[in-house]
């Protein structure tokens, strides 16, 4: 079975990273959360004041850096400058503000250099809004996955509440909303479906029938 890229795309919220996860750790191959990447950015700029101030973002950039290493239970988690930000970026605070962030042509040029870097020997997994259609362009597999919005809503919700973290159902669907437009609208790699990408939508599958969904397109790729 050869080695292949794999690059997932799709909204918000629909479960991308927990499937690319689990499909990288099964099959041995690297995985790499772009989302993650975009979010640490954005966790700088809030620390930093510069939301506002892109000119100083720009300049900070190499002054940032993001890696990922696993847990204790194999789990990938982002590290922002050598501190463990994996909470940090998925807070509310940080949802509202990186879709922002990732318009900025700077910033994902940035980003994309580097998740470009990272795919150069294939066998990775790699999750975002614009893998399958900028980022590797020639993946031999494409998967643009999708929910309603009230599903992915109501995902986020049970998420960050099982870890702990105040959450508001209302406030979490109104970002999803405007993150799907903000994400679709952009100039810069606006989030699209790939024409050779598979379409997934997963609003009413568990987890446990959307990854043998992935597995069985991923031995399919990787056979052909």
């Amino acid at each position: 079975m050869r080695k292949i890229t794999i690059a997932i795309d799709g909204h918000s919220s629909c479960g991308k990273s927990t499937m690319a996860k689990d499909l990288a750790r099964k099959i041995g191959y690297i995985y790499v959360d772009t989302g993650a990447m975009y979010r640490a950015v954005t966790l700088y700029a809030l620390r930093n004041g510069m939301l506002d101030d892109k000119e100083s973002l720009e300049q900070a950039l190499g002054d940032i850096k993001i890696t990922f290493r696993l847990n204790e239970e194999s789990r990938p988690e982002t590290y922002l400058n050598g501190e463990n930000v994996e909470r940090e970026i998925r807070s509310i605070e940080v949802s509202n503000h990186v879709s922002p962030i990732a318009t900025l042509p700077f910033v994902r040029k940035f980003l994309v250099a580097q998740q470009q870097a990272m795919g150069t020997e294939k066998g990775i997994v790699m999750d975002g809004r614009d893998i399958g259609t900028v980022v590797f362009p020639d993946a031999e597999l494409k998967i643009f996955v999708t929910a309603s919005a009230e599903v992915r809503a109501q995902r986020r919700y049970d998420e960050l509440k099982a870890k702990g973290q105040e959450a508001s159902y209302d406030e979490i669907l109104k970002n999803v909303v405007e993150r799907d437009y903000i994400d679709s609208h952009r100039e810069v790699s606006p989030l699209r479906k790939a024409d050779d990408a598979i379409e997934l939508d997963n609003s009413h599958m568990t987890i446990a029938q959307q990854n043998e969904w992935l597995m069985n397109a991923y031995e399919k790729a990787a056979n052909n």
